[in-house]
């Protein structure tokens, strides 16, 4: 029996795995998160292990016919190493790229960015993770000196009178969390819900608002502008606490409720009410995730429920504040070390010299061979193959054709590289594109560390033997590391990388040096920072002081500018994307369990818009936007806004159609919200 946690989402459930063939899951009632408690997917979970898909040799592809065969591991590996060996030669160390994932473990997170600074030299490096977190960890940054998804435990949303979700479908995207709101609920507590849609998660609310996409930061703005009206701002705790407080006052004295309701189709007494309500509560949080998040104006989004944390007195009290649902498994993690493209160790800033000097001694390298900054996700996979971009691409732990907005033009950048290169379990659409697949193995079959949504450090612990043939992806990278001459070496062993990474973060904003494997085993994981052995960790932030030099919050003033595309004439409908509860990400693992139900991409609209457009439920209907179409069958429901049509974006589909506009401050796409036309 081994004690783990789930693959899939921030969460990261408690679950025990039996039997070493054929793994069963079951309970782990002791893990503080779930106490034992699964979704569908966790429990189905060990439907990953085997199947007639999963890829056991390295495949290279043969340009004349297109054809991918079986090569040893040392042909592959020795075919890769020359071809960017030769590029980075002839183009320099920034003509080859390295793309990684928010699902990896902390220990190939930082081994990945080791790779892509040391022994590639390149600042060519990025993650999808910046399509899932990056608003939020802008904002949070900003406005609190520090980025930690959730600065307290979830439990803790117990405790609050009111709970605010904003762009979250907590009951579907990570279910076991979804107690907490019952939870609260049965002690006389409000849930309120911000959503275009009426989603199962709002079944569990005692508030609904349903705001035109992309208009969250409107209602934000005006709910504040109430609070001041109202005299409910915390005066005492603004003028001790934060700064900048002023300035936003005087930001918001035009956001009266009539022009909230032009802006986001709320009427003016909902708005009043849920001003109401949340200045008379004693307690409010405040959580945010992507339907907030992934605009264009996603960050300054979050700044303005953020300013209506703080303007309550929330941010720092227990029970209370703002925080952020992480989405991906290590999404938290994977930007803490290394393979964003800003980012060194330990949430340090690559252009920062102190941060330099620290992380290149740890590797034993000159700080000045370190590369600065590169390109964010989308902005790297837009230059692939252009004249001053990248010529190769190393994929780990991503599913780029997908995942990423505008997928076609995205589709089309991976086909014109010289060589792509991708590690996964199984041919992924993005593998099926490369010119080689190296299988790696998979949860279950290696240890590492994890970082969940409230920032406690994980251990997922090998349960099973990976079939002949796999390696892991630390495998992969020290492979790689040697081949192409590295100055240093490269550990294989997970908990020797760990020790690694927590003196490299050291002293940084994500301290993990008083971590160990065995402290994550003993204390049902250990929360960051924890910068030494005796530390206790740190379960809730901003208690005493935020994280800025002079210990107090950042008000910010943001205003509502729309999303880059609205509605018009050729193109009526807002479109907006999410997930489901039986898929997860880009489906490239749920969609290859057998047990979890894969019902194919679907158009859910309004009855009214339905009869505009003589759509039937159940029969196709085409989505078009200026980037693409997709065509899938309708469902026709009254728990959307009749302007407003949904896709979920598990498959192939959803984001052919999505905007690769970018947020200025996070460099996140607007998944979100585009206009579109839909058609029967």
């Amino acid at each position: 029996m081994t004690d783990t946690h789930c693959p899939y989402c921030s969460l990261q459930c408690g679950m025990r795995l039996t039997g070493r063939r054929a793994p069963e899951v079951g309970e782990w009632p002791e893990f503080p998160v779930n106490r034992g408690a699964l979704c569908r997917k966790g429990w189905s979970a060990a439907g990953l292990y085997g199947g007639r898909e999963r890829l056991t040799t390295p495949l290279v592809r043969d340009r004349a016919t297109g054809e991918l065969s079986p090569v040893t591991w040392d042909e592959a590996l020795d075919l890769v190493a020359g071809r960017l060996a030769a590029l980075r030669a002839e183009r320099g160390p920034d003509s080859v790229a390295v793309f990684g994932g928010g699902g990896l473990t902390n220990e190939k997170a930082y081994q990945l960015g080791k790779l892509a600074r040391v022994a590639l030299g390149t600042s060519q490096i990025d993650y999808n993770g910046r399509w899932c977190m990056s608003s939020a960890a802008s904002a949070g940054t900003r406005a609190f000196g520090i980025d930690r998804g959730l600065p307290f435990p979830l439990a803790d949303v117990e405790q609050a009178d009111v709970v605010v979700l904003v762009g979250s479908n907590l009951a579907e995207t990570m279910p076991p969390a979804a107690r907490h709101l019952d939870a609260l609920r049965a002690r006389g507590g409000k849930v309120v819900v911000v959503d275009p849609r009426r989603t199962p998660t709002a079944n569990r609310a005692d508030v609904v608002v349903q705001p035109v996409p992309g208009s969250d930061l409107a209602l934000a703005l005006g709910v504040l502008h109430l609070l001041v009206a109202g005299g409910k701002v915390d005066e005492e705790y603004v003028a001790a606490r934060t700064t900048g407080w002023d300035e936003v006052r005087e930001s918001v004295a035009g956001w009266w409720p009539e022009r909230v309701e032009r802006v986001t189709g709320v009427p003016a007494d909902e708005v009043r009410s849920l001003a109401d309500l949340l200045g008379g509560a004693a307690t409010v949080m405040v959580l945010t995730a992507r339907g907030a998040e992934q605009h264009s104006t996603g960050s300054d989004t979050v700044l303005a429920w953020i300013n209506v944390a703080l303007a309550l007195g929330m941010p720092g009290t227990p029970g209370a504040g703002y925080g952020c649902l992480t989405g991906q498994g290590n999404g938290q993690g994977g930007r803490e070390h290394g393979q964003k493209a800003d980012q060194l160790p330990g949430y340090r800033m690559i252009d920062d010299p102190a941060a330099r000097a620290h992380v290149a001694g740890v590797w034993g390298v000159d700080p000045d061979s370190l590369p600065g900054k590169g390109r964010s996700a989308y902005e790297l996979l837009d230059a692939l193959g252009q004249p001053d971009g990248p010529s190769a691409l190393l994929v780990l732990g991503s599913n780029i054709v997908v995942s990423a907005p505008r997928a076609t033009h995205v589709r089309q950048r991976l086909e014109s590289l010289d060589l792509l290169v991708v590690a996964d379990m199984v041919l992924s659409e993005t593998a099926a594109l490369a010119d080689v697949v190296l299988p790696v193995t998979q949860w279950a079959e290696e240890t590492g560390t994890m970082t969940n949504l409230e920032g406690r450090v994980i251990l997922r612990q090998r349960a099973i033997t990976p079939p002949a043939g796999v390696r892991s992806d630390l495998d992969v990278i020290a492979g790689l590391a040697s081949r192409l001459g590295s100055p240093v070496e490269f550990a294989t062993d997970p908990e020797t990388v760990f020790e690694e990474l927590g003196r490299a973060s050291a002293g940084g904003k994500a301290d993990y040096a008083g971590i160990t494997y065995d402290r994550i085993r003993a204390e049902h994981g250990v929360f960051w920072p924890c910068p030494g052995p005796e530390h206790p960790g740190t379960p809730r932030m901003f208690l005493d002081s935020f994280a800025h030099p002079d210990g107090r919050a950042r008000f910010h003033v943001v205003d509502h500018r729309g999303p880059a595309e609205v509605p018009c004439d050729d193109y009526p409908v807002h479109l907006t994307t999410g997930r489901v509860l039986a898929q997860y990400q880009s489906g490239a693992q749920t969609r290859r369990v057998r047990d979890l139900p894969d019902t194919g991409p679907f158009v859910e609209l309004h009855p009214m818009l339905a009869g505009r457009i003589g759509a039937t439920d159940g029969e196709p209907v085409t989505v078009a936007t200026r980037r693409g179409t997709m065509t899938a069958p309708a469902r026709v429901v009254a728990t959307i806004r009749p302007d407003t049509v949904f896709v979920p974006f598990h498959w192939v589909g959803a984001n052919r159609l999505t905007n690769d506009a970018l947020d200025p401050a996070s460099r996140m796409p607007e998944f979100k919200v585009c206009a579109a036309a839909v058609s029967a």
